[in-house]
């Protein structure tokens, strides 16, 4: 019982770090776009025409993408808070399951203890009645 919460946090732990690491491709994404906007503006600043109406949708473009890099960032470090309790979650859950194990292995062991001593018990029971009955 303790073992499937411990699978199921598991997942979901996992299921979160699937997330993060698209929020981190889609922020390389959005760091790779301000490059390349960037590139863009430093072509048309050396162009013998300059094209003010491209300048500007270049400029807007890359605000824009300054507000989303922003954005980005403030969702993965809410994904990562998020992991970090899943985490916690499933150490604790472990710490559950380890300490049923212990639990089961030491009244394992006390059981048989105590089955060896009734078996003794019985063995010289059954000892001490044909020693009498001779």
């Amino acid at each position: 019982m303790r073992e499937n919460e411990l699978e199921k946090r598991r997942i979901e732990a996992a299921k979160i770090l699937a997330v993060l690491n698209e929020q981190i491709a889609k922020l390389n994404g959005i760091i790779n776009a301000q490059r390349r906007n960037s590139e863009e503006m430093d072509e048309l600043y050396n162009q013998d025409v300059f094209d003010i109406p491209q300048v500007e949708g270049h400029r807007d473009y890359g605000l824009k993408l300054v507000v989303d890099e922003t954005n980005q960032k403030r969702i993965i470090a809410n994904t990562k808070a998020i992991l970090e309790k899943k985490q916690e979650e499933v150490r604790e859950a472990h710490k559950k399951v380890e300490v049923l194990k212990k639990l089961k292995e030491k009244q394992e062991e006390q059981y048989y203890k105590d089955f060896l001593a009734m078996e003794v018990k019985e063995t010289d029971d059954i000892t001490t009645s044909r020693f009498n009955i001779e």
